[in-house]
């Protein structure tokens, strides 16, 4: 069945090349296609496009469709295009005519539009509660092993002293940034494209106000042309924000990897959560961490693909635009899946104690000495060059303590205005207010 049936066959091979996984993955949207047709209906009637006992009809049986769909148990059929097509079979098998009559003053192209911006919305909520509940475990282990020294390094060379308070931190407090760009993608999305219809609007009197409060976002993508320009860009902001966070946890991953090997020595995991090698009987490996490090890498080249899938199109919609589900979808699925297990890990990790203890790391204690010295009244340069030539000729003698006051530093964390940072980036999401809305549609309110 395909919506834009003229009484010819599509060769099979055109059909199978052009759908490709289309099936599959709409069965992703469909709980969202189904509230765009509920929205959809509910406007056609109060312009006099259904009458209230049709909209009575099809808004039950689409609720009951919607639980299909939420349940998993709604399935593409063989021979169907999309889940567009499937909910109109379904609607036009269970009440005849009357099902073919919710397409009226809509295109694919704005149902796709409207099914991918209210799912990624859901999606980025989704994120969203992955990232903070991260980021709360990596507070709560700043806290609790604020007080143990590591060693900082530049250049890979052994630099000034650093805490695990610290270390911790730092990457609680890149996630903040990282929800920034989520909140960025999901003001791009919170805008309904619905009644843009193929990209130049409709003759049809459609009220875009009303399925705009009906479905829950905060405003519409006013311009029709835009609203179809705004598939492809809506796809590389989000993947801007995927990678974003992907980097993050690259970056954490690629030092538990250094940490754990023996060299270091500074973390280790129970031995469940590590594994083997097949010759060399002491091996625990870090493997979890090195396919995050892997995963991570490729999370950051989202938005060169889809960049490379979306550039050079003109304006109006291309066929191009199908392939940005099979790029971003997954990436979702794989963010989610990284966030949950760097978590699951963490929750875990030893810290291993008394670190700067080994002579390796007495040069670490160069800089506090040359403070100390300038702190007594010896001009900078020339503490410098004490303490330098004390290094050069063996001298150098450390004293191991570390007294760091300001803010964000070794002794003062500012774990709570790190925690304020968070907490004011998730007002800025309006997920109740779009549940609310979905609920009301649902109920027929």
């Amino acid at each position: 069945m395909k919506l834009w049936d003229k009484g010819y066959d599509t060769a099979s091979e055109i059909e199978a090349f052009t759908v490709g996984r289309d099936r599959d993955l709409d069965r992703e949207l469909a709980p969202w296609d189904i509230l765009g047709t509920l929205a959809h209906i509910s406007m056609l009637e109060t312009i006099g496009l259904l009458e209230a006992d049709e909209l009575a009809a099809l808004r039950a049986e689409l609720v009951r469709l919607h639980g299909e769909a939420v349940a998993g148990r709604l399935i593409i059929e063989e021979g169907v295009e999309d889940i567009h097509s499937q909910v109109e079979l379904m609607l036009t098998r269970t009440l005849g005519d009357m099902g073919k009559r919710v397409h009226s003053g809509r295109s694919r192209n704005d149902q796709v539009l409207v099914d991918l911006k209210l799912y990624f919305l859901h999606r980025i909520e989704g994120l969203v509660m992955d990232i903070s509940a991260l980021f709360e475990t990596l507070q709560e282990l700043s806290k609790r092993h604020r007080d143990v020294l590591l060693p900082g390094y530049t250049h890979f060379q052994v630099a000034m002293p650093s805490s695990f308070g610290l270390w911790f931190g730092a990457y609680a407090e890149s996630l903040v940034d990282d929800l920034h760009m989520l909140q960025a993608a999901w003001r791009v999305c919170d805008q309904n494209p619905l009644g843009s219809a193929a990209g130049y609007g409709s003759s049809f009197p459609l009220n875009r106000s009303l399925t705009t409060r009906l479905l829950g976002f905060s405003t519409l993508s006013y311009n029709v042309v835009y609203a179809q320009m705004g598939r492809g860009k809506t796809e590389r902001i989000l993947a801007s924000a995927v990678a974003a966070t992907a980097g993050t946890l690259n970056k954490l991953a690629a030092d538990v990897c250094l940490y754990m090997s023996q060299n270091f020595g500074f973390i280790r995991f129970p031995d469940a959560l590590t594994t083997g090698s097949s010759i060399m009987p002491h091996k625990k490996n870090p493997d979890v961490f090195e396919m995050l490090r892997a995963r991570t890498n490729r999370l950051q080249s989202l938005p060169a693909t889809l960049g490379m899938l979306t550039t050079n199109l003109p304006s109006g919609y291309h066929r191009d635009l199908q392939l940005t589900k099979e790029v971003l979808l997954p990436a979702l699925d794989e963010l989610e899946s990284c966030l949950r297990m760097a978590r699951f890990m963490l929750a875990q990790v030893e810290v291993i104690p008394g670190i700067l203890e080994d002579p390796r790391y007495d040069y670490l204690f160069t800089v506090e000495e040359v403070n100390r010295l300038v702190l007594s009244g010896v001009p900078f340069r020339e503490a410098y060059r004490q303490v330098g030539m004390a290094v050069q000729e063996g001298r150098f003698v450390p004293q191991r303590s570390v007294s760091h006051s300001h803010e964000g530093s070794i002794g003062q964390l500012n774990q709570a205005e790190v925690f304020a940072k968070r907490d004011a980036v998730l007002e800025g999401f309006a997920f109740a207010r779009l549940r609310e809305a979905h609920t009301a549609l649902l109920a027929g309110n």
